[in-house]
């Protein structure tokens, strides 16, 4: 479906459909960059937190459809994308959250339905389990997110990007259950471009800098704390069944934690089903945010 037939096999990944427009924003001083497509009601979508991820990558092929139902927001997290190559040495977990709270409230979003992806998915699942909730979320979807998340090989291979187009393709087979993915030469130095962008790489990379009497932490392999239960937003879970950056059945043990959640596992899919499976993503979030309960 995604390849071309011929005397040796060529990879193409399939084409985009742009409907979004560049758009910035000042943030507290931070120069913040979104994407803006379609009219209606807000839904904000939350990228991955890759080398060379951000919100157009995370969202392009997913974009067209949520566009035609609503006002589609997609801004590129702080040392992410075209946003700000700024890093906070004592907490960048919080600083990315609360530049994220900042933007919807200079956005002026009272309301909105919320969409994340990994990085995206689990920050935002934890935003909604705060009490109060920073974020004016109607309705939430968490795509490959949240839950414990293990300390394995897949996992190594985004941790120990070092900037080569061979590891970018790497990085890509551990995300992606399609191999049109990682084997596209064109979409592979496409993002690798983009993970070595002025500041890019070096946002990401610095969070793996420590103090040699800093104690030894990581946010992979350790428990998760997220108190889920106390999520009141009607929330969906989407999730891959090749997903290698989770354990098996961690959606269905994500949802029941979750008063009402509702947990869709796709078949051949791995952590970016909003990329490599747009179209059924697409018609999941469609039916969950328009369905009247």
């Amino acid at each position: 479906m995604n390849t071309v037939a011929t005397s040796e096999q060529i990879w193409r990944v399939p084409p985009v459909e742009v409907v979004h427009r560049d758009r910035y924003v000042d943030v507290d001083g931070m120069r913040t960059h979104y994407l803006d497509a379609g009219d209606g009601p807000a839904i904000v979508l939350l990228h991955s937190g890759e080398f060379g991820g951000g919100a157009e990558t995370s969202w392009e092929y997913l974009m067209p459809a949520l566009a035609r139902h609503f006002r589609v927001i997609a801004p590129d997290w702080l040392g992410f994308g075209k946003t700000a190559k700024i890093h906070d040495f004592d907490s960048k977990r919080n600083r990315m959250l609360s530049h994220m709270v900042r933007f919807i409230e200079v956005m002026a979003l009272e309301k909105a339905h919320f969409v994340g992806n990994s990085m995206g998915a689990t920050y935002l699942l934890q935003m909604a389990a705060e009490t109060p909730c920073r974020l004016p979320v109607d309705r939430l979807v968490a795509i490959s997110g949240g839950g414990f998340i293990p300390d394995n090989e897949e996992r190594r291979r985004l941790l120990d990007y070092d900037g080569s187009e061979e590891a970018m393709s790497g990085l890509l087979a551990a995300i992606f259950e399609d191999p049109v993915w990682y084997r596209d030469r064109d979409y592979v130095r496409r993002r690798h471009a983009l993970s070595i962008a002025p500041g890019a790489w070096e946002a990401i990379a610095a969070a793996r800098f420590r103090s040699p009497q800093a104690p030894v932490r990581s946010e992979f392999g350790g428990a998760d704390r997220t108190p889920y239960e106390n999520i009141s937003a009607k929330t969906l879970i989407i999730a891959g069944d090749r997903d290698r950056l989770r354990l098996p059945g961690f959606a269905d043990d994500l949802a029941a934690r979750i008063p009402g959640a509702k947990a869709s596992v796709l078949e051949n899919a791995g952590h970016c089903p909003n990329i490599e499976q747009a179209a059924k993503v697409g018609k999941l979030i469609i039916e969950f945010l328009t369905a009247d309960t």
